[in-house]
C-alpha cells in the first residue's frame, strides 16, 4: 500500500475528525505547549520516580556521611528543590490537561457528528428496507393473484379439451355413421 493511499485512509477514517482540526488549544501548538506536555508527562513516569528517588537518597547520604555538606541537615537546599519543582510541575500538569481536554472536546464533538450520520444512515436504510418490504408484498399479492388467474385458465383449459374430446368422439362417431351409410347406399 503506498503512502498516499495510507494517508488516504488515514483521513477517510478521520473525517468527522478533520474539520476539527484547526482547532488549536488555548495555549497553542507552539514548542512550548508541546514541551510543557512532554515534561508533563514525564513528570508521572516511573523512570522519573525512581531517578528522583536515587538523587534524593544520594543527596542525603552524601550530606549525613560528611563526604560534603553543602546542604546540612534539615537539608534547606533540597527543600527549595522540592518546591521548585512543584512550582514548576503544578502548572505544566495543568496545562498539559487543558490541552488534552481540549483534543477530547474535539475528539467527542467529532464522535456524536459521527453517531449521528450512522443513525440517520440507519434510519435511511431502514425506511429503504421497508419500501422494498411493501413492494415485495405487492409482488406476492400480485404473483398470487396471478397464480389464481393461471389456475383458473388451466381449469378452463382442462374443460375445453374435455368439450374438444368429446366433439372429436361424437364427430368420429358421426363420421363412422356416414361411412356406413354411404357405404350401404352405394351397393
Amino acid at each position: 500500500m503506498s503512502t498516499e493511499q495510507t494517508a488516504s485512509g488515514q483521513n477517510h477514517a478521520r473525517r468527522f475528525h478533520l474539520p476539527h482540526s484547526h482547532l488549536d488549544s488555548v495555549f497553542g501548538s507552539d514548542w512550548f505547549g508541546v514541551r510543557a506536555e512532554g515534561f508533563a508527562r514525564f513528570f508521572g513516569t516511573p523512570t522519573f520516580l525512581i531517578a528522583q528517588t536515587i538523587i534524593v537518597a544520594v543527596w542525603i547520604w552524601v550530606n549525613v556521611v560528611g563526604w560534603t555538606q553543602f546542604d546540612i541537615y534539615p537539608f534547606i537546599l533540597l527543600n527549595l528543590a522540592f518546591s521548585l519543582q512543584a512550582a514548576y510541575a503544578a502548572p505544566l500538569i495543568l496545562l498539559a490537561q487543558t490541552r488534552q481536554a481540549d483534543r477530547d472536546k474535539c475528539n467527542s464533538i467529532a464522535d456524536a457528528q459521527h453517531r449521528e450520520e450512522l443513525h440517520q444512515v440507519n434510519e435511511e436504510r431502514q425506511q429503504q428496507m421497508q419500501k422494498q418490504s411493501g413492494l415485495m408484498i405487492e409482488m406476492l399479492q400480485q404473483n398470487t393473484t396471478l397464480t389464481e388467474s393461471v389456475q383458473t385458465l388451466l381449469k378452463q383449459n382442462t374443460e375445453l379439451t374435455e368439450a374438444v374430446r368429446v366433439l372429436v368422439e361424437r364427430i368420429e362417431a358421426m363420421t363412422a355413421e356416414v361411412h356406413i351409410q354411404v357405404a350401404h347406399s352405394g351397393r
